[in-house]
């Protein structure tokens, strides 16, 4: 719950400190098809503004006012509030009666959560992904998978977390269990926030290649219980990498305590 005292609202639109690194003005696509975004308002200002929320246009905790919103994507009041609804729903903002919309903090300890449910999810659909591979499909995923190492600008976190997103929507597309596939675009989707709050001040482009070829390397093979199990190692991975962070922080706020 938003405590009350915040009542402040803040101008829609990106601080100059974002919290997330100085990186190359590239655009994050939708993955969805053009035709597709266009088909409805509603689904337009959705992709958009959660797009904004997930590479920290949007801050967590910022207030967001609906009007300038509005004004922002160019579109009415009805499909940028139905928009904001569905948001909420996915738990990226709150819309609080009579104050505005406020952009949900982050927490590790929710991160870690959506990183148990993606453990739950994501192996079951690599495994599905190798018992219905072809030749053509797997060439794709491990051409997917080379990007991390062939990509010169992959250190730019907007083209490491666009190539990480391919990748993984290439396996559930695989997989050919669309329920498990949206529920797993859900968890993704908030899970990438993290990417360039937290995660990007220890990403290891190498450690993450690897894991991608075993895990399309794996599926190439039509081993379903090692790609399950390629998959758990590289969610995990993600897990020790935030208990650092946690762990850090903690002992930050111990040494600060110590010297008052």
């Amino acid at each position: 719950m938003v405590s009350k005292k915040v009542t402040k609202k803040k101008k829609v639109g990106r601080p100059k400190s974002a919290g997330r690194p100085a990186t190359k003005k590239k655009s994050v696509r939708s993955e969805k098809p053009k035709g597709e975004r266009g088909g409805s308002l509603v689904a337009r200002a959705y992709e958009e503004l959660k797009e904004r929320i997930i590479t920290v246009y949007f801050l967590p905790g910022q207030y967001l006012n609906e009007g300038a919103i509005c004004a922002l994507l160019g579109l009415g009041r009805t499909p940028v509030h139905q928009a904001l609804q569905r948001l909420e729903i996915d738990g990226l903002v709150e819309i609080m009666p009579r104050k505005g919309v406020i952009v949900l903090p982050d927490s590790i300890g929710e991160i870690i959560k959506i990183l148990d449910s993606r453990m739950a999810v994501e192996p079951e659909l690599a495994r599905h992904a190798a018992e219905r591979a072809t030749a053509e499909t797997a060439a794709e995923l491990k051409a997917l998978a080379s990007v991390q190492k062939s990509d010169p600008d992959i250190s730019d976190i907007d083209a490491f977390t666009t190539s990480d997103r391919a990748f993984h929507r290439k396996i559930s597309d695989m997989s050919g269990n669309q329920v498990l596939s949206d529920f797993a675009r859900n968890l993704h989707e908030r899970s990438w926030r993290y990417w360039y709050l937290h995660l990007w001040q220890t990403l290891d482009i190498q450690g993450s290649n690897r894991q991608h070829t075993a895990i399309a390397e794996a599926i190439a093979k039509r081993n379903g219980d090692a790609a399950a199990d390629a998959m758990r190692e590289h969610i995990s991975s993600l897990k020790q990498r935030l208990s650092q962070i946690q762990n850090a922080r903690g002992g930050a706020r111990a040494d600060r305590h110590r010297s008052d």
